[in-house]
């Protein structure tokens, strides 16, 4: 079973969270969350960072990942970890991947013309607002 992440990165201000416009399909054009696959052997949260760092720059260093939610999609023969973390300073991020941005939580997520996932965004962040201090 193929493995794939993603990651929630909140900004500074607890408002915002970084977010990619896809350059390439699956979601072509819309926006989503960083991430990637998991390869095989490979340790599920190293994956995790090795696909934030390549991505946004961002390290261990500069902010700690918790895994919050697991997608598991039998019949696609996968399954999405959804890890977060929250910044505690303003930090550049930069990747030539997809284009980067900061978007507002207030965003409606469930808006499946503009975002990727069939909602999945929607509800992510959703559940993060149960756990995690933002002022979405």
């Amino acid at each position: 079973m193929q493995g794939y992440n993603c990651i929630a990165v909140i900004h500074n201000n607890k408002t915002d969270w970084l977010m990619c416009r896809r350059l390439k399909d699956p979601y072509k054009g819309k926006l989503n969350l960083v991430g990637g696959k998991i390869e095989h052997g490979e340790d599920h949260l190293a994956a995790a960072y090795r696909e934030l760092c390549e991505e946004t720059g961002l390290t261990r260093e500069d902010i700690t990942l918790t895994r919050f939610l697991t997608f598991d999609y039998p019949l696609d023969d996968c399954y999405v970890e959804v890890y977060a973390g929250a910044l505690d300073k303003e930090i550049t991020v930069f990747g030539d991947e997809n284009k980067l941005l900061w978007v507002s939580m207030s965003e409606d997520f469930f808006d499946m013309s503009r975002f990727a996932g069939e909602g999945n965004i929607g509800h992510m962040l959703e559940i993060m607002k149960m756990h995690y201090q933002v002022n979405a």
